[in-house]
């Protein structure tokens, strides 16, 4: 890549610096004698550059600009004291890779458990999620998800805001321990997906804006400040920075995915826009070879990134994360309606419906958390694998005040029938860290800012909340947990030994034989190219009837989310799959439906039921 420090095949190493309102610019190496900086090279539109054998794999250094205070580089590949530290120059050839014969997994056999590497395990590293891997392979899990993994601020955080899209955080490990990581999955079948964040920086280690104030512009505006600069002048290698950054993670770490975060506050108005020559980019580099998948989330429900631009090639995005799937199923289960549930409030069956058959519940009606503007685009004829499902991610737990999981929100018996419609129905699911065991364990908002941060982050926080109901007194909004205590940090850890009990033990196997189940009768069937076929018949006043066409079979759900039980329901053709109460499926005659269950039926034409 032409950013940051490599190593060449004489030995020597490249750093190369884009500073295009820099007028000089000089390399430290810690390991130099005495203060003796080199200077480096101005190249053509903006660069500076230079290659000396005085550094090696394991230098540290940093550059000075006009004489300032020495910066890391931005395309650093490993910052060992933190952001505000030196940069070390690694070289990825180091690493003895031994999956050369992985070529991946198909998309339509993805089932995703998102983690964050700081709270899977007691240590908090990538050596230590390695030991987890077996755990995840036996209950079913195909594809690991990493929540971000590039640098940030302090200790620890959820990454979101992480400065250094190209370091590995040194609080989760080396690089090699990422790549160990990735390793020993690919060994056990497990694919491994990444999230990235190009959509802004974090607020505290970013120095881009003293010497390449291009970087941002304020022609478009996130919640974060301006916007970074994909479409304005000096846009060519700000665009070039983040497509490096896909391939590296891709390439250097042979992840088999990147999930992009919150593609919805990437503001570009050039044609093609950096979504859509990211994604060229990576079919047309890594994706040649094995099968990479990118996922993206966007509150803008926006179909054509879902749809394939070039005939009967692959679409550029294998599939969204589908927001609407949860909200509305979070409304029916806790019939909460306020913050952008309100969007669900009014006949959430309806939405549920429209989630099950066509993707979005969204597609271009007015908002009302929106203040009534359209949202969304059509997308009912894409496949039904181009939609992530989930009942739990990290933003819909942590971003509640106290962190609650959907566990201590509704009862068993109905979380039970969601957990098989998730894992049943044609979407690929998702579960968060802990899920298959119904953790009561909360995910809060935890960071580690600096003091100059530290009073505002705690303050935006609670006040975040004040129309929320519970919350209005701001009395009550001191129970929101402190973003930067110890505590909210280690309450969110996963606590392994609670996942030994009884009622932990039973929610597991419920998991496993629900995604074998899948793994069986479901995937196999499935098509990721055809347009989703399906229909739905409410049974009663929350309960649905969901058919979908699969490939030579026909997949039937029957669900009751309501407290009153639904009798004489005539069964669909085919075997019955799995039942939630399986002494209310019967003969024939008819079937009933008990409060909070669920049937599913698998009709295989010639096959008997």
């Amino acid at each position: 890549m032409p950013f940051g420090a490599g190593i060449g095949d004489d030995g020597s190493v490249r750093f190369a610096l884009w500073a295009p309102a820099a007028e000089r610019v000089e390399l430290l190496l810690d390991d130099a004698a005495g203060d003796n900086p080199f200077e480096l090279h101005p190249r053509a539109d903006g660069w500076f550059s230079i290659s000396t054998h005085a550094a090696h794999t394991g230098s540290r250094y940093q550059y000075r600009i006009d004489g300032g205070q020495p910066v890391p580089d931005p395309a650093s590949r490993h910052q060992p004291e933190g952001v505000h530290g030196p940069s070390e120059v690694i070289d990825p050839r180091d690493w003895d890779w031994r999956d050369d014969d992985w070529r991946g997994r198909p998309w339509q056999e993805v089932v995703l458990y998102e983690l964050h590497p700081g709270t899977f395990t007691p240590e908090g590293t990538f050596a230590a999620a390695r030991g987890k891997l077996d755990y995840l392979a036996e209950l079913g899990i195909t594809a690991v998800e990493l929540m971000p993994v590039a640098a940030f601020p302090g200790r620890r955080g959820w990454g979101y805001d992480g400065v250094y899209p190209f370091a590995v955080e040194a609080a989760y490990g080396r690089p090699d321990d990422l790549r160990g990581l990735v390793q020993a999955a690919h060994a056990r079948g497990l694919m491994v997906f990444l999230d990235v964040v190009y959509n802004h920086f974090g607020p505290e280690g970013n120095y881009l804006s003293q010497y390449a104030p291009a970087f941002f512009t304020d022609r478009h505006h996130t919640p974060w400040g301006d916007a970074i600069n994909f479409d304005g002048a000096g846009s060519r290698w700000i665009r070039e920075f983040f497509i490096h950054n896909a391939l590296y993670w891709l390439e250097e770490y042979r992840f088999d995915g990147l999930r992009l975060d919150a593609v919805h506050a990437i503001l570009d108005d050039s044609d093609p826009d950096i979504l859509t020559e990211l994604a060229a980019r990576v079919q047309a580099g890594p994706g040649r070879e094995r099968h990479i998948h990118l996922v993206l989330e966007n509150d803008n429900n926006s179909a054509r990134y879902l749809r394939p631009d070039n005939g009967p090639e692959a679409p550029l995005y294998r599939a969204q994360w589908n927001d609407d799937f949860h909200h509305v199923l979070h409304v029916l289960l806790t019939r909460e309606v306020h913050g952008y549930y309100k969007d669900y409030a009014d006949d959430p069956l309806s939405h549920l419906q429209r989630c099950l058959t066509e993707g979005f519940a969204y597609q271009g009606e007015p908002s009302p958390y929106r203040g009534n503007r359209p949202r969304g685009e059509a997308s009912g004829g894409l496949p039904a694998t181009a939609f992530v499902a989930f009942l739990q991610n990290h933003d819909q737990i942590g971003n509640r005040a106290l962190g609650e999981r959907i566990g201590q929100l509704t009862d068993a018996e109905q979380l039970h029938v969601a957990t098989a419609l998730l894992l049943l129905q044609p979407s690929p699911p998702l579960l968060f860290m802990g899920q298959e065991w119904a953790s009561p364990r909360p995910f809060q908002f935890f960071c580690d800012f600096g003091p100059d941060l530290a009073e505002a982050v705690v303050r935006g926080r609670r006040e975040e909340f004040a129309d929320f109901p519970g919350f209005g007194d701001p009395a009550a909004r001191e129970r929101i947990p402190d973003p930067l205590a110890d505590d909210t940090f280690n309450n969110s850890r996963l606590d392994w030994e609670a996942a030994q009990t009884d009622s932990a033990r039973a929610w597991y196997e419920r998991h496993r034989q629900l995604l074998a189940l899948r793994r069986d009768a479901i995937i196999p069937r499935l098509d990721q190219r055809a347009p989703q076929r399906a229909d739905c018949t409410r049974l009663g006043p929350c309960a649905l009837a969901v058919g979908w066409q699969l490939r030579n079979a026909r997949l039937n759900l029957l669900f009751n989310l309501d407290s009153q039980s639904l009798s004489a329901i005539a069964p669909p053709p085919g075997r019955l799959l799995y039942a939630t109460h399986p002494e209310a499926a019967t003969a024939a005659t008819g079937t009933s439906l008990p409060a909070a269950s669920l049937l599913a039926y698998l009709d295989r034409p010639g096959e008997p039921a």
